[in-house]
């Protein structure tokens, strides 16, 4: 099984973070470069319990659809998604948001497993652990960006 573990410091509140996190319109402008887009189920807006996106996105230039369900939520100090359909043989990723003194720690704990056995195990290792970490941390760019400056209105505008 893969697993990725990411920090991001962030100086903002960590209730705009937590929404960021949540808000599809800044996933998708986080992953513009595999044109993801939301296809099904919440597909603009703020994400929450027990509700699912399918995702459609374009990874090692195949086409691919991913289907996710919110399965815990701790606002504003984290939540968590999971993979109900798509390519992996399971994944699951915890959001968690713990405030400091300037702002916010932001920790991803991915866990993702490919189909395939021990040929799955390998892809995981050398492929697919690579590729996610820099999925993950251009995404955690883009938050960051929005969260501190005023940007974070365009995608949250009712806050």
């Amino acid at each position: 099984m893969g697993y990725i573990f990411l920090k991001t410091h962030i100086q903002a509140k960590p209730s705009v973070v937590y929404d960021l996190s949540r808000s599809i319109d800044l996933h998708t402008i986080s992953t513009a470069q595999s044109k993801e887009k939301a296809i099904a189920g919440i597909t603009s807006g703020l994400i929450d319990l027990n509700q699912t996106v399918t995702w459609k996105a374009r990874h090692f230039g195949i086409w691919f659809r991913l289907t996710t369900k919110i399965t815990d939520v701790n606002p504003p100090e984290g939540f968590t998604d999971e993979m109900t359909q798509g390519p992996f043989k399971s994944m699951k990723h915890i959001h968690l948001f713990n405030e400091v003194h300037d702002g916010v720690e932001m920790i991803d704990q991915f866990y993702f497993e490919a189909p395939m056995g021990w040929v799955g195990k390998l892809t995981d290792w050398f492929i697919l652990t690579p590729y996610l970490t820099r999925l993950l941390q251009t995404r955690n760019a883009v938050i960051k960006q929005y969260a501190e400056s005023d940007k974070w209105k365009e995608v949250l505008p009712n806050r």
